[in-house]
């Protein structure tokens, strides 16, 4: 760094470089991150040999997950679930919403738990394995949505508006890269296994493949042109934070997933925090805001840290706790696990896994919307840096 950058950082005002950090901070956390782990990735291939780097990366993330990536599906019930009354029942939401959530938070929860109930009573790994390819359908969808959601919320919180086309063509391209993503490689059926069930995969043929790749492929040419276009105009850029989650969650997460074997270890992890990241945007703007109150004695930071052990708990209790007492009390004769073939020996933590990840798209879908105004927490911040509701409630993941 030149003398004269240092001057210019410590004659800069002190909230500049207060908001330096938590700008770096959100770079990493929504995508920033992800080109940082390819170099890392080489290194450790050549420093560890093959092997033992691929053992020490899954167990760092096999156990990071506790703290990770099941959380991130636990505080998705702690929102969703929040003002449940009001929201299903009362004024809170208009009838469209109101019919999305009462869809995603009671009939869809009704659907998984009859199918994965009657898979496991009639010991049928067919019908759970349907269950699981639905999982892996919808969560390149899940994946794709939530990097358009990143690429628009932190534009918007930058004075970046997108028009309408612009958006349409961003959304395109990520719905076209979940499609060939989906369809690639040709698949004409195979014998795979997930969590201890062994299920034989839908199949697909070539041609699929090749009509998404043209999407994709064309999809990407319009998203080029879009951003070239205003990079030559006086519209404002989007920032690279917002263009890096966009492009990860697209490129890296999504369609070329299987480019570094030890990086996709990393990419539910990658994906997680950039969910997590923006839950702490809005928790953080709706426990300020409740600060304000009059009779409310509990601070900002005693809410989040509530709130954070809180999907702690309720991850644990998810992917563990439940689903391992029922595999005890239902499958387990004299200590011993019952041989169920083809579900594994553990077949609940395999259904309640696979349930809680599509039920989890689905309320997702209902909560980063503009119709829900708590939304606009997470993507407005006034001149003081703290959090406030956008005017207009625009905006979604």
């Amino acid at each position: 760094m030149t003398a004269a950058a240092v001057a210019s950082f410590d004659s800069a005002p002190a909230v500049g470089r207060a908001r330096f950090f938590p700008r770096i901070v959100e770079f990493l956390m929504v995508g920033g991150a992800t080109p940082f782990l390819f170099p890392i990735a080489w290194l450790l291939r050549r420093a560890l040999g093959v092997d033992t780097a691929e053992l020490a990366v899954g167990f760092l993330f096999f156990h990071a997950a506790h703290l990770v990536n099941d959380p991130h599906f636990s505080v998705t019930y702690l929102l969703f679930y929040k003002d449940m009354r009001s929201r299903a029942l009362g004024g809170a939401w208009g009838p469209v919403q109101r019919a999305r959530y009462i869809v995603a938070g009671f009939v869809v929860p009704v659907v998984l738990a009859v199918w994965a109930g009657g898979a496991l009573a009639a010991h049928s790994a067919v019908a759970l394995g349907w269950l699981i390819q639905l999982m892996f359908l919808l969560v390149g969808w899940h994946y794709v949505k939530q990097g358009f959601g990143v690429l628009t919320a932190l534009s918007a919180r930058s004075g970046v508006r997108f028009t309408t086309g612009e958006r349409r063509v961003l959304l395109a391209h990520a719905l076209a890269s979940w499609a060939y993503a989906w369809a690639s490689p040709a698949d004409s059926g195979t014998e795979m296994e997930e969590r201890g069930v062994v299920f034989m995969t839908q199949p697909h043929g070539p041609v699929l493949e090749r009509v998404t790749l043209v999407l994709f492929v064309a999809s990407a040419a319009l998203v080029t042109w879009v951003l070239v276009r205003r990079l030559r105009s006086a519209e404002r850029f989007p920032p690279v934070a917002a263009l890096l989650g966009y492009f990860s969650a697209l490129w890296v997460w999504t369609v070329y997933s299987q480019v570094a074997p030890l990086v996709v270890y990393a990419i539910p992890a990658l994906h997680s925090l950039q969910y997590l990241y923006f839950v702490w945007l809005l928790r953080t703007g709706e426990t300020r805001a409740a600060e304000r109150r009059p009779f409310d004695s509990r601070s900002a930071g005693a809410r989040l840290a509530l709130f954070a052990a809180s999907a702690v708990g309720l991850a644990w209790l998810l992917f563990h706790g439940a689903p391992e007492t029922l595999d005890a009390v239902f499958f387990v004769r004299r200590g011993r696990p019952v041989d169920l073939g083809n579900l594994g020996v553990a077949p609940c933590v395999a259904a309640v896994f696979v349930c809680v990840n599509v039920h989890h798209y689905f309320m997702d879908a209902v909560i980063w919307r503009r119709e829900n105004r708590q939304v606009s927490f997470a993507i407005s911040a006034n001149s003081s840096g703290t959090l406030a509701p956008a005017a207009d409630g625009s905006s979604s993941l």
